[in-house]
């Protein structure tokens, strides 16, 4: 097993055990449920925009270690930024998943430990939902399932 291997290993049961954001916020002002039914994953994102920014950010919802922990380091990821650093962030976690982009860590900071996820492409979905979700929340649209996004006034 590689060193690279053990962190994400590490990574995955640490955010798995004790998500972060984990809950629902009082007063969303976007959010958006994402399913997988091939595994039963099922998140919901819900946020709080101010100013075109990620004030305030949580998902719950159940699924395997890979999918709460991607929902969870995803939340840590993009609370504070502005809408577009979050879809371009999506963006290139994505990529790296699909095969498509090199791991980089300076452009996705703690998420590079997920990258090997991209070796176990019946994963892939597990990691990416709670992003699909967040995307769907903020109203870009995405090809994973994902339901009822909603943007409240």
């Amino acid at each position: 097993m590689t060193a690279a291997d053990l962190l994400y290993q590490e990574v995955v049961v640490e955010h798995k055990r004790a998500p972060r954001h984990f809950g629902k916020l009082a007063a969303p002002t976007h959010e958006a449920r994402g399913r997988n039914p091939q595994c039963g994953d099922e998140v919901e994102v819900q946020l709080r925009l101010e100013d075109g920014r990620v004030a305030d950010i949580a998902f719950h919802g159940q699924g395997c270690a890979i999918c709460i922990a991607s929902s969870s380091m995803m939340t840590e990821a993009v609370l504070g930024r502005d809408v577009d650093a979050a879809r371009e962030l999506q963006r290139r976690f994505r990529a790296v998943l699909t095969g498509q982009a090199e791991p980089d860590p300076a452009a996705l900071g703690k998420l590079v430990s997920l990258s090997g996820v991209c070796r176990y492409p019946s994963r892939i979905k597990c990691a990416l939902l709670g992003w699909h979700a967040l995307m769907h929340a903020i109203g870009e649209t995405s090809d994973a399932p994902a339901e009822a996004a909603k943007a409240r006034p």
